[in-house]
C-alpha cells in the first residue's frame, strides 16, 4: 500500500473523532486492518500539522500518553487543545483515558 493512500486513510479517520474524545495509533491502524502499523498512524498524524482539518490532537499512544506533543508548536498545545475540549492532562497523560476513548472499530460500523 503506498504511504499517501494509508495517510489519506488515516486521516478520514481521524476528522471523525468527536470533540472531547481521544483515539490511540494503534486503534486507527487496527480499524485501517493494518494492525501492525500504529508508529505508521503517527507518522500520518505528524504530517498532518499544516492542515486544520485533522484533529491530530486527538490521537495518543496506546495507554493515553501525549506521544506526539512534541509535534505541535509551542510547548503545550497539544494538552491545551485537549483541556480546552475538556479533557483533562496531568504529567502529559490523559485522565480518564478509558472514559474519553473512541475506538473507530466500535463507532464507525
Amino acid at each position: 500500500m503506498k504511504e499517501e493512500n494509508f495517510f489519506q486513510r488515516v486521516y478520514e479517520v481521524a476528522k471523525q473523532i468527536p470533540y472531547g474524545r481521544v483515539t490511540s495509533y494503534g486503534a486507527i491502524a487496527k480499524y485501517l486492518a493494518s494492525s501492525g502499523s500504529a508508529r505508521m498512524v503517527g507518522w500520518a498524524m505528524n504530517a498532518s500539522h499544516n492542515n486544520d482539518d485533522i484533529p491530530a490532537h486527538r490521537v495518543v499512544n496506546r495507554v493515553g500518553l501525549l506521544s506526539g506533543k512534541h509535534h505541535f508548536d509551542g510547548t503545550n498545545l497539544m494538552q491545551q487543545l485537549l483541556e480546552n475540549e475538556g479533557i483533562e492532562v496531568i504529567d502529559n497523560q490523559v485522565v480518564d483515558f478509558e472514559k474519553h476513548f473512541w475506538d473507530p472499530a466500535i463507532e464507525l460500523r
